[in-house]
């Protein structure tokens, strides 16, 4: 760090940091960037593949972002924003491949279908119902609906052995779904931004405190957590996309926009199959419904990835509760967070959500067996010397103020900015990384308006990201979508 003085600095070295760098590089490469991470590596927490589910989050198979409302209509309005959001997010990774900045991007997208499966008749009339909503839409019209056991054996054999085939289930599928090893892109995009525009990141370099300095510019103190030295640096702009550890230290920024701000956090586990002959013969992403007071991070699924070179099959996510904020935090993390300026908001939340206190309370007390038992709804012929439990990442789940109830909890990702874009803050999680594209030109837009608006920036996008703020039809958006599929490999 040898220059003290920057145009942005990026605290964590996550796929948020490093979405937001190579933006504003691609617009403007004069600008002076650090990046720093309180680790010894970059993507070692949230993004890790291990730590995030790899779904391309585009909902084309989790039920959560379709809703059904009290007359039985199913909303697919998140969906279709979700979905514009990721495949901007694509566009984005295939300039990258069509430049020759990532070589092969079989390295962290590769097509899988994505499938929604459920059971019980009132489940599977909310599923047809989310067909024929779904299917009017361009940008879902080739999902395929069934309630017919031989076509869900083609589709998922493992979920369908041991199962009568009187049962009442039914399934959804759209081909064009994919599999993300997160950890993997972020890791080239850092690569990136040192071959091409000499723009490093500073590891084990942890961010203590930011404050104002002069009219405009911030002052953040780094504490170097190997050799306990502190130093200061200038910066114009400050991004905070530290995951569980944003909300800390957006709550030290002296902005006002920051109050009423809380999180919860939440801990996760997976079960991971040992045996190579079962992972092998699944290959599809498979979500189903989440349980009565359950937040929707932790909607089962039955998952197909692709880790380290390696086929893997995951099921879960099962919740855990620690007060830790990051998966390497402190314990007391939690209750560092509780301030006079949210003690309301925490309090309102944890008084009108126990149905998710007991969620959690049931999760943390489930044994090996449960577990797996847990699996058995979906595999009904899971064996125990089959699978075994991972710790995956930690999440906090954000806490906002709310006139009636005090407060409520946020899901999704969330953007606090102070009024001047000078400082911003990525708070939240799913559908996060696969929609970090555009939360990031959300907050190049607050920060550095100017360039996002000129000219050269418009053209520069406008070739980058070809759907961006414009009109979409069926016509443009398969164009677009055919593109994309080309350049990454997904034919």
């Amino acid at each position: 760090m040898k220059n003290q003085e920057y145009d942005l600095v990026c605290v964590g070295g996550g796929i948020m940091s490093a979405t937001l760098a190579v933006l504003c590089k691609t617009l403007k490469p004069d600008l002076n960037i650090l990046i720093l991470e309180r680790l010894n590596d970059v993507a070692k927490e949230s993004t890790a593949s291990w730590n995030n589910a790899g779904t391309g989050h585009s909902a084309l198979c989790e039920l959560n972002y379709t809703p059904e409302d009290e007359d039985g209509t199913v909303d697919i309005h998140k969906a279709i924003e979700i979905c514009k959001q990721f495949e901007i997010s694509k566009q984005f990774w295939a300039y990258l491949v069509n430049e020759n900045l990532i070589e092969d991007p079989s390295t962290f997208i590769t097509k899988c279908p994505h499938h929604s499966f459920v059971t019980g008749k009132k489940n599977v009339l909310y599923l047809e119902n989310r067909f024929k909503a779904m299917k009017e839409h361009f940008m879902f019209d080739s999902i395929q609906f069934t309630k017919e056991f031989e076509i869900m054996k083609q589709w998922f054999p493992l979920i369908l052995q041991g199962r009568d085939k009187k049962d009442v289930i039914a399934a959804s599928r759209i081909d064009r779904g994919t599999e993300m090893n997160f950890g993997s892109l972020t890791k080239q995009l850092y690569n990136i931004l040192e071959n091409t525009y000499n723009t490093k990141v500073s590891c084990n370099k942890e961010v203590v405190d930011v404050d104002p300095s002069g009219d405009e510019d911030w002052a953040l103190k780094v504490n170097d957590v190997l050799t306990n030295e502190n130093t200061f640096i200038k910066a114009k702009h400050v991004f905070i996309g530290a995951g569980g550890g944003s909300l800390t230290l957006l709550e030290k920024v002296e902005i006002e926009e920051k109050d009423g701000y809380g999180g919860f956090p939440i801990s996760g586990e997976w079960l991971v199959c040992k045996n190579e002959k079962i992972i092998n013969q699944h290959f599809a992403k498979v979500y189903s419904m989440a349980e009565i007071g359950s937040p929707p991070m932790s909607v089962p699924h039955l998952d197909t990835r692709y880790i380290n070179g390696k086929r893997e099959l995951l099921f879960g996510p099962f919740a855990g509760f620690t007060t830790k904020f990051l998966k390497k935090g402190s314990n007391l993390d939690l209750f560092k967070s509780i301030k006079i300026e949210n003690l309301h908001s925490m309090w309102g939340v944890f008084w009108h959500n126990l149905s998710l206190t007991k969620y959690l309370i049931h999760q943390v007390m489930m044994s090996f067996d449960d577990r797996m038992n847990a699996l058995r709804v979906f595999m009904k012929n899971a064996k125990n010397e089959d699978w075994k439990i991972i710790v995956a990442g930690q999440r906090v789940q954000t806490i906002k103020r709310d006139e009636k109830e005090g407060g409520k909890l946020e899901f999704g990702t969330e953007i606090v900015s102070s009024k001047c874009g000078k400082i911003t803050c990525l708070l939240g999680a799913s559908p996060g990384a696969s929609t970090s594209v555009v939360a990031m030109l959300e907050v190049i837009e607050m920060a550095f308006p100017e360039i996002l608006n000129s000219d050269s920036g418009k053209e520069i996008l406008k070739s980058v990201i070809p759907s961006l703020n414009v009109s979409i039809d069926s016509e443009s958006f398969k164009k677009n979508l055919e593109d994309v599929t080309l350049s990454l490999g997904l034919k």
